[in-house]
């Protein structure tokens, strides 16, 4: 934040969350993998209400495939029209628990479309989740650090090689470099707005 924030790009980012209020900052986009979970989570009472949930499900997940054909080739026909078909998702079922899910969403439009104005930006979460996953795995083999300190020690270096790893850095080569204080490689920070703004790293 520090980093974007001297170089004037803060309001440029953009966050992609589950819903979650603390996340609700700067651009902020929803996760469709958790969008469609709401209705996956529904249980049916009968038969149409199974076939409803199962028709909204394919529907979801069909136009989630074309936000992702979006992002490769963007164009001003194509978001027009994926926004009229979001309005169309969101018809009335027989079922009415879904139908209340389906309005909550609609209602969400701005955030889940985000990637329309934003087709850089990823349209699920689960990059990130699989980054915590990592950390919860390691606790429960390791049973946890003894501090505080060992704590952030962990989180940073955990932190520092899986940003690496995103921007194409050995994270080998970025330790010795900062130990032997050589700082050939650029700082992260900067390496992540190149990356957030390619064309103007040039």
């Amino acid at each position: 934040m520090g980093c974007a924030s001297e170089n004037e790009a803060l309001g440029k980012l953009a966050v992609i969350s589950d819903g979650a209020g603390q996340f609700k900052v700067l651009q902020h986009g929803l996760c469709w993998v958790h969008a469609e979970r709401l209705v996956h989570k529904l249980i049916p009472l009968n038969e149409g209400h199974r076939e409803d949930i199962a028709q909204v499900r394919d529907e979801i997940w069909s136009f989630y495939k074309e936000l992702k054909e979006y992002k490769k080739q963007p164009c001003d026909t194509k978001k027009s029209a994926l926004s009229k078909e979001f309005d169309r998702l969101f018809q009335k079922t027989r079922y009415e628990l879904l139908n209340q899910q389906l309005k909550r969403l609609n209602k969400l439009k701005s955030s889940l479309l985000l990637v329309l104005e934003r087709p850089e930006i990823p349209i699920h979460t689960n990059g990130s989740e699989n980054d915590l996953r990592e950390q919860v795995k390691r606790r429960k083999v390791s049973g946890g650090t003894r501090s505080d300190l060992g704590r952030q020690c962990r989180d940073t270096f955990s932190s520092l090689k899986k940003t690496c790893r995103k921007l194409g850095v050995s994270f080998w080569k970025y330790l010795n470099d900062r130990i032997s204080q050589s700082n050939v490689i650029p700082s992260l920070g900067s390496l992540v707005l190149q990356k957030a703004h390619p064309a103007s790293a040039y």
